[in-house]
């Protein structure tokens, strides 16, 4: 029989309103984070705006300066935006100070989210096991990572493509793009945050394993459908219309579902070795 974690048999007898009292601590904590780190955000606006929000249309941006550099080597690929000029409009009397907490509120949450997730762990850790604990050290680390490399994936990547290309897109010659800060920033947000989310898939494979949902067959057997699905959704959120860019942006989602694999397959090995 496994042995709890729990010296104290009193909290094994925690009521509902006891749960709810401690994750009520844990997220006044964590919202605690976010203020912090918004504030700090908020007080430095020319860094938050003019270096990271707007990076993406400045031509010393790194991804913009490879991306002109492949294109002076690559004839048939013209991927330098060197030649675009942003223009931005603002229609709101409050649009620019709400915008300004708004991106704040969204600085703070990813600065955060280490501590938050660490908190969540907190939570959850004396519901577990001494061997489970073991097999998930590391998890706020390994995660806090993942979700900071899918961050900067979505923000050098993903963003710079797109921007690029919807700013670039003329459909009708006579009509000029003027691009609302609001919607710009919506669109940045919005390829940024989902992408760190996305590179936490190792992280629920591996509990998606542990509790007996997914196993690496399930996974290679639907690896072809996988494929096609990232290869599909790649293509709508950054359609650079060539097949380099597709691929030079999917392969790390390919290659973090293979790793899935390796990690549910490490999982079920782990679980045979301590049945057996």
């Amino acid at each position: 029989m496994k042995e709890s974690i729990l010296e104290d048999s009193s909290e094994n007898e925690m009521s509902f309103i006891d749960h709810l009292e401690a994750l009520r601590w844990h997220v006044l904590r964590s919202v605690g984070a976010v203020v912090i780190f918004m504030i700090v955000a908020f007080l430095n606006k020319k860094i938050i705006f003019d270096y990271i929000l707007f990076g993406p249309t400045r031509n010393d941006f790194p991804t913009n300066k490879l991306f002109c550099w492949i294109s002076e080597r690559v004839p048939f690929l013209n991927m330098c935006p060197e030649n675009l000029h942003y223009q931005f409009i603002n229609t709101d009397l409050a649009g620019q100070f709400m915008l300004h907490l708004k991106m704040s509120a969204v600085m703070g949450f990813v600065m955060a989210f280490p501590y938050i997730f660490w908190e969540l762990w907190r939570f959850v850790k004396p519901a577990l096991y001494k061997n489970e604990i073991q097999v998930t050290r590391g998890v706020v680390f390994f995660s806090s990572l993942f979700f900071t490399i899918g961050c900067c994936f979505g923000y050098f990547i993903i963003a710079p493509f797109s921007i690029n290309f919807f700013y670039s897109y003329t459909a009708i010659e006579i009509a000029q793009n003027f691009i609302s800060i609001d919607n710009y920033i919506s669109n940045v947000i919005s390829m940024v945050i989902p992408t760190g989310i996305m590179f936490e898939l190792p992280m629920l494979v591996y509990f998606l394993s542990k509790i007996g949902l997914v196993g690496p067959d399930l996974l290679i057997n639907g690896r072809r459908f996988a494929y096609v699905i990232i290869l599909v959704v790649i293509a709508i959120i950054t359609p650079q219309g060539d097949m380099i860019s597709l691929m030079l942006i999917s392969s790390p989602v390919i290659i973090l579902y293979e790793l899935s694999i390796l990690v549910s397959k490490r999982v079920y090995s782990k679980f045979a070795e301590d049945f057996d």
